[in-house]
């Protein structure tokens, strides 16, 4: 039995996490929950256990296999050399650490990457949805033919900044609806019903932070296999789910069918029908990234081009948290079997 504890485990994040540990194959692990400030004192279950989330101390990490950070940077940058101390395989989501010397950004779901995690690796972050979803569609691409240019634009929800971003959309919205002052604490914009590029000078989210770390992560899944990837974020008017537009010019034409066949398999849901379409809404409780493909059609033939446009969509949450997890079973082989210490 291993020992697994969540720092963050009151976000939105670290509750999809503990979701996605008590459906894997880690369910019967030891947890221990801790979070700080409004988290702390709340009470948790995870399959038939009960427990509190605790606040989190330098001898939180005793014995611990794997430390999952899903709360605030700061958070993390305090207590992640603690649990490596304490002999803890960390793993952070929050992206602290993607710039630390020696830290891997990593993905099961993605193929071979550069640098494999070996027993001298100080730490993991699982690869950001957006990043992941990215890296998975560009590969599959890759398969059916060498891409020459892409570029995406990726729309984010609110709840990638936090509870308190989704709180203030959705006060935004009230307060719009029945004509009064909207608040402006996190985003110090207005992000209701509206798509942005950048917030206020005095917001306490920062889509520059977020865009540069999706790009770093891409960059580092993608290595030397994958494409450069042209991008922009902008922040849309919903709650949940990522939303991708991106665009591929291909070293050759390809038809539509053998296009399909690459971009189809675990992970992907191509979407194939007319009247269906990928968006947040579909994708919510999704493990799988949802995919509509079209051609900009050839001059010889409408069904088969070298220019190709993806609209997809997933789950920004659940598809971080099943990653993570992925992560962590792969470094499973590296412990010990058993209470490590």
């Amino acid at each position: 039995m291993y020992k697994i504890a969540i720092v963050g485990a009151a976000t939105l994040l670290g509750k999809e996490l503990k979701d996605a540990l008590t459906e894997s194959s880690l369910a019967a692990a030891d947890f221990a929950l801790f979070d700080e400030d409004e988290g702390l004192g709340q009470l948790d279950q995870l399959g038939d256990e009960v427990t509190f989330v605790k606040a989190v101390t330098a001898d939180a990490f005793e014995h611990v296999d794997f430390t999952f950070f899903c709360g605030s940077e700061t958070l993390t940058r305090r207590f992640w050399r603690e649990a490596l101390r304490a002999g803890s395989t960390v793993l952070d989501l929050t992206g602290a650490l993607d710039q630390e010397t020696g830290v891997l950004v990593r993905s099961p779901w993605v193929g071979a990457q550069d640098v494999a995690a070996d027993l001298f690796t100080p730490a993991v972050v699982p690869a950001h949805p957006a990043a992941l979803a990215l890296a998975l569609l560009m590969e599959r691409l890759q398969q059916a033919a060498p891409v020459r240019n892409a570029a995406a634009t990726v729309l984010l929800p609110a709840s990638e900044f936090g509870r308190a971003a989704m709180d203030e959309l959705h006060q935004q919205t009230v307060n719009l609806l029945s004509f009064q002052t909207i608040p402006r604490a996190t985003f110090d914009a207005q992000s209701a019903y509206n798509l942005l590029s950048g917030f206020g000078e005095n917001a306490k989210v920062s889509m520059t932070a977020i865009d540069s770390r999706i790009r770093r992560q891409y960059s580092a899944l993608a290595g030397r296999r994958l494409p450069a990837l042209a991008m922009q974020t902008i922040s849309a008017p919903v709650f949940h789910g990522h939303g991708f537009s991106i665009f591929a010019e291909l070293e050759r034409p390809v038809d539509l069918s053998a296009l399909e066949d690459a971009l189809s398999g675990d992970h992907v849901d191509l979407v194939l029908e007319e009247t269906d379409s990928p968006s947040n809404l579909a994708a919510t409780g999704q493990n799988d990234v949802l995919v509509r493909l079209r051609l900009e059609p050839g001059p010889r033939n409408a069904n088969e081009s070298s220019r190709v446009w993806l609209l997809a969509a997933s789950d920004n949450l659940r598809l971080y948290a099943q990653n993570a997890v992925e992560c962590a079973l792969d470094l499973r082989r590296l412990r010990p079997q058993g209470t490590v210490q």
